[in-house]
């Protein structure tokens, strides 16, 4: 009879633990009518990791996001994180953050710091193999790049980003993709983010130019920049298309 009873206390306690969470959900959704658990959005976003081994999330417009379910996320980054997320929206103006979400899905995207500029040996160091870009903004901090390679799927391409600006030109960088001798007819998509905090503007607003060794040759794309601030809203992607590995 005793273990009878405590096995029926058990599962009434986590009927009740459910009933709770369930509640406090349902409470978080009530706060805008609009929301439901079938909408969901995706987005590119960065992951910010906060002290107790737990994130935050925001948008590229500064739109602060907190995954409060599925209540055991094990995603932990060690630095802000470029992520694809697909999320729903649980309620409004949830302990700070502008909204409380169900995280249904995160994936990582390659996020680089700015390379050391090598000189004359860039190209040995980074390589110059062509791309074609297929998109390019500025969002959170970050400069996003979304381009073409050939890529076989058996070896990792690596690519990076150099600033070499001169004291005339300071906003200067260049894009550099090393197919690591892969060989392959087969054009993919490949997306990287790159950090952009170690080129300070000082509140200026200025022309970050982008040059990129293309299929076309040698190309050079102008971005409006100010450091610290959020300048576009990322394009459309078709997240079908796109490859988040195969690149180091």
């Amino acid at each position: 009879m005793i273990l009878n009873s405590m096995k029926t206390l058990k599962i009434f306690f986590a009927c009740v633990g459910l009933t709770l969470t369930t509640f406090t959900f349902n409470s978080c959704m009530n706060d805008d009518n609009s929301y439901s658990l079938g909408d969901m959005w995706m987005s590119i976003a960065t992951a910010r990791p906060l002290s107790d081994n737990t994130f935050y999330i925001t948008l590229d417009d500064s739109t602060t996001l907190w995954p409060a379910a599925p209540l055991y996320i094990y995603y932990q980054p060690d630095k802000p994180q470029r992520v694809q997320i697909n999320y729903t929206v649980l309620g409004d103006n949830y302990q700070g953050y502008d909204h409380v979400i169900k995280l249904n899905r995160i994936d990582t995207i390659l996020t680089k710091s700015i390379a050391e500029n090598m000189g004359e040996d860039n190209d040995s160091a980074y390589g110059n193999d062509p791309v074609e870009i297929s998109g390019i903004w500025i969002g959170d901090g970050f400069l996003n790049i979304l381009f073409k390679a050939y890529f076989s799927g058996n070896v990792k391409h690596s690519v990076n980003l150099i600033q070499t600006g001169t004291v005339d030109a300071p906003y200067e960088v260049e894009f550099r993709h090393n197919a690591c001798r892969d060989h392959s007819s087969y054009l993919r998509y490949g997306i990287v983010a790159f950090d952009l905090s170690q080129i300070d503007t000082k509140g200026k607003n200025v022309t970050l130019t982008i040059k990129v060794n293309t299929f076309n040759g040698v190309k050079e794309i102008e971005k409006k920049y100010n450091s610290g601030e959020n300048t576009e809203v990322q394009p459309e992607l078709n997240w079908d298309k796109i490859s988040l590995k195969d690149m180091e």
